[in-house]
């Protein structure tokens, strides 16, 4: 797949059907919905990413929410990860603002992009490798496209693997990476660093596994990191 711009890629992204299992799913949520939201014409389709097109620094989730970003058509964006990761963010100096409902309500960020190795939201949260291998090439093309990245916070287990999947699809000789939370990875001379997090789920964050300390000590080293170069 040759995706040269960021408009070749917002095209593919938005009218991608490669997993039959993920577009069937993803457009049943959008007809039935849930209770909440029976006033909302839901998104429907894949999600891109999106933010800043200059930032240093990239963020990397796992996949869109049923009744999240498949409902408001923006990256976490709608459900309860969202509610944890835009205020962190925002005290950080990444966005604007520390809320995102849906789009056009003037959130932007600032230094950074956020996007997920899954654009489709998927059954249970869980796509299958298959699915996450045939989603790649949207992941190399931010890759290519984002010519000041410098740093990628991982978002989860899913998100690190796949961060290293994709470089490791473009010839990187990427040594084994164990994930934890506050793990730093250097990927090579001329390479962005990698940083991993528990992902902002509300699994983990009612459980107080990700507490938004911890979370807050992720954006300030990101940030940190950046300042140093």
């Amino acid at each position: 797949m040759a995706i040269e711009t960021w408009a070749e890629l917002q095209a593919a992204v938005l009218n991608c059907r490669a997993c039959p299992r993920l577009t069937e799913w993803r457009e049943q949520v959008a007809q039935e919905k849930r209770w909440a939201y029976l006033d909302w014409t839901y998104w429907g389709r894949p999600v891109p990413g999106f933010g800043d097109r200059a930032a240093r620094l990239l963020i990397v989730g796992l996949a869109p929410g049923a009744h999240g970003s498949n409902r408001t058509g923006r990256m976490f964006t709608g459900d309860a990860s969202g509610d944890f990761l835009y205020p962190a963010l925002y005290r950080a100096g990444f966005a604007n603002q520390p809320h995102s409902v849906q789009l056009g309500d003037g959130l932007t960020l600032q230094d950074a992009y956020i996007t997920a190795v899954g654009r489709c939201a998927p059954p249970q949260n869980r796509p299958t490798q298959q699915e996450l291998e045939a989603c790649r090439p949207y992941l190399l093309a931010e890759l290519r496209l984002l010519q000041n990245l410098q740093g990628i916070v991982a978002l989860g287990r899913i998100a690190f693997d796949g961060v290293l999947a994709a470089y490791r699809q473009l010839g990187v000789a990427v040594p084994s990476l164990s994930f934890g939370h506050g793990t730093l990875a250097e990927l090579g001379d001329g390479l962005p660093w990698l940083l991993a997090s528990y992902h902002p789920s509300r699994q983990n964050t009612q459980t107080g596994r990700l507490t938004p300390e911890m979370f807050d000590a992720i954006w300030q080293a990101a940030r940190q990191r950046l300042a140093s170069v």
